[in-house]
């Protein structure tokens, strides 16, 4: 084997919208309201495995938005990309998925997001910048937790509420 079959690869091989839901079961009337509506953000990560090398990482954004506790809109959106990941130390692998892959998938989930709510008829919303090394991080001491509490191996999505 050469030398340049060992060097670490990183690269993006697609990054596309998994799925996207919107729903208004309020409107017309909902259009009517002099409030602003109360904006909740829920997110979540995961990456899987699909082959030897590539993996996909999908971040799932769910923006809940209510006026005087009637709901004006709810969207979900998943973007995913595939990545092909080779020669990556086992301890950095978990942190490129968890971390550096959701990075480059969020930028398009917040344009998709904005887009889809703004198509509905309502002002665009314009989700904050998240910080994934924190959400990670996050991740990471909940699992350990949950081990140390003798819970379950299974890790529930996490979810981050911005308001």
């Amino acid at each position: 084997m050469s030398d340049k079959n060992l060097q670490p690869l990183f690269r993006i091989q697609r990054v596309y919208l998994k799925g996207l839901s919107l729903e208004r079961p309020n409107s017309p009337a909902i259009f009517l309201e002099p409030a602003s509506p109360a904006i909740e953000v829920a997110v979540s990560t995961i990456s899987e495995k699909q082959d030897e090398n590539i993996f996909e990482t999908t971040v799932t954004i769910t923006v809940t938005a209510k006026i005087n506790d009637k709901l004006a809109f709810l969207v979900e959106a998943k973007q995913a990309g595939i990545f092909e990941v080779r020669n990556i130390p086992a301890a950095q692998l978990d942190p490129l998925l968890g971390i550096g892959c959701p990075n480059i998938v969020y930028p398009y989930l917040r344009a998709n997001i904005a887009d889809a709510i703004t198509r509905a008829g309502f002002p665009p919303v314009h989700l904050s910048e998240i910080n994934f090394e924190v959400f990670y991080r996050q991740q990471q001491s909940t699992a350990e937790q949950q081990q140390q509490n003798g819970a379950s191996a299974v890790m529930p999505d996490s979810v981050a509420a911005m308001h």
